[in-house]
């Protein structure tokens, strides 16, 4: 690590320390003790503690290239033709059952989740291929309906550690389901979180098929940003989660995708004062990669970090956030996975190689003024730096054409969630994102308008 991002990581730090000495109340110490409880002792049983719910989500967006950027998708003929834009409009919606469990020293449980989409958009040319957001078929058709099983796990509880083999919901910094759109992804595998003491939870999982967003079937693992014809057989995770000050958390993760990299995270988190006078929450995350086995990717050597300060003061938040990449390929993670924990990944994950990035985001809360749930954002993020020309590797070839490019992302939101009554908890979201980029920038130029609607239910 050079010199400069050793004095900003020491700088982060020391601000902790700083803020543990300013503010001791908010800094008193959590000693690490054994929970007196045990979630196992107070199951009600496999029938009693069962529950039948779901959700419908309504996933509409608009995507318009610039710059002459763009698709091309597969015509009636067997040609193909450019687009500019391309439209999504798909509903997805999920019943999920869950079980309680069952009684004893050992309790069991079942969880499973059926997955369905229906594809509100269906033009050839405007979905153009489909990608990640509407199931195509070969031909360039959207398919009309389709499902799947999403979720599908048998657990096994003692005290408060649960054991869980099957296809199921993950959320650590390498291995994480990601919910951008109207399906989530899930994984099949086997993890373990243990909660048994008060203030430090561990995991502990292996998978070896990711459930993509927008397919049917499962698929190996793979890199979001380089060569797809590789995957890795399995990935393996092993983490902490440790909150020793009542305002002090710390996250501690390592993964590996086999034959691909091995993967370090460090997070830290600090809450400092009170948001009805003023507060300040600052975020470390820090990624360490390296190839790992086979090394199919080719030799990876990335460090990537972003810390972010953002004050609250009523209402209002601002967010400064710096990111950046100390390697000669993209900060790279798992495809069809969340598993980027960083300040700066928006509609572009600004993960360049060597890229330098920094945002600037506001948030206004209009519950301070009498509309709870009512929430506004903008925000402006820049990149820049990024340098691909001493890449001397096999998995990441298009960055070798990346000499000093630079781009910019600026975005406004709003959202709503329902306060009572029979709709209540559903959310609606609209977002417009711009992105424009230098030639060789990996994402492009383009404005993006989304409009979301989430909406639960419970049947049982």
């Amino acid at each position: 690590m050079k010199p400069a991002k050793q004095s900003l990581l020491a700088l982060a730090i020391a601000g902790v320390s700083t803020f543990a000495v300013a503010e001791p109340a908010s800094q008193a110490f959590v000693p690490l003790e054994v929970k007196g409880t045990s979630a196992q002792s107070e199951a009600t049983g496999f029938i009693e503690g069962q529950s039948l719910s779901g959700t419908t989500r309504n996933f509409f967006a608009k995507e318009k290239w610039k710059r002459g950027g763009g698709l091309t998708f597969q015509k009636g003929d067997g040609s193909r033709e450019h687009t500019s834009s391309r439209d999504t409009w798909t509903q997805g919606t999920i019943l999920n059952y869950t079980s309680g469990f069952t009684q004893g020293t050992v309790g069991f449980a079942v969880e499973g989740a059926l997955y369905n989409e229906i594809a509100l958009e269906q033009g050839r040319g405007r979905i153009a291929g489909g990608g990640n957001r509407t199931l195509a078929d070969h031909d360039g058709d959207a398919v009309e309906q389709w499902s799947k099983l999403g979720l599908g796990n048998l657990k096994a509880r003692y005290s408060n550690t649960v054991l869980t083999a099957g296809r199921q919901n993950l959320n650590t910094p390498m291995v994480a389901t990601i919910g951008n759109r109207a399906l989530p992804s899930s994984f099949e595998g086997v993890a373990i979180h243990s909660a048994e003491f008060t203030n430090l939870t561990l995991d502990a999982g292996t998978f070896d098929r990711v459930s993509p967003r927008t397919e049917q079937s499962l698929t190996r693992f793979v890199s979001e940003y380089g060569n797809r014809g590789v995957s890795a057989d399995h990935v393996n995770t092993l983490g902490a989660v440790y909150k020793p000050f009542q305002s002090l958390e710390a996250s501690l993760y390592a993964t590996q995708a086999e034959d691909l990299w091995n993967q370090y995270y460090l997070g830290l988190t600090h809450e400092l004062g009170d948001a009805d006078l003023v507060a300040l929450t600052t975020s470390l995350n820090y990624y360490k990669t390296k190839d790992e086995g086979a090394s199919k990717l080719g030799d990876i050597d990335n460090n990537t970090y972003s810390l972010s300060f953002t004050g609250t003061h009523g209402a209002h938040s601002l967010t400064l956030a710096y990111q950046e990449v100390d390697g000669n390929e993209y900060f790279d993670y798992l495809h069809e996975t969340n598993g980027i924990f960083l300040a700066n990944s928006l509609l572009s994950d600004f993960n360049g190689p060597n890229e330098k990035s920094f945002q600037v985001a506001y948030g206004l809360d209009m519950a301070k003024y009498g509309v709870p749930g009512l929430k506004f954002s903008l925000y402006s993020a820049r990149g820049w730096g990024i340098d691909g020309t001493h890449y001397r590797s096999t998995g990441y070839t298009d960055v070798v054409n990346m000499d000093g490019e630079h781009h910019y992302e600026y975005g406004v939101g709003t959202s709503y969630a329902v306060q009572s009554g029979p709709l209540k908890a559903t959310t609606i979201r609209a977002t417009y994102t711009t992105h424009r980029a230098s030639e060789n920038q990996a994402d492009g130029s383009l404005n993006e308008l989304r409009v979301v609607t989430t909406v639960p239910f419970n049947i049982l």
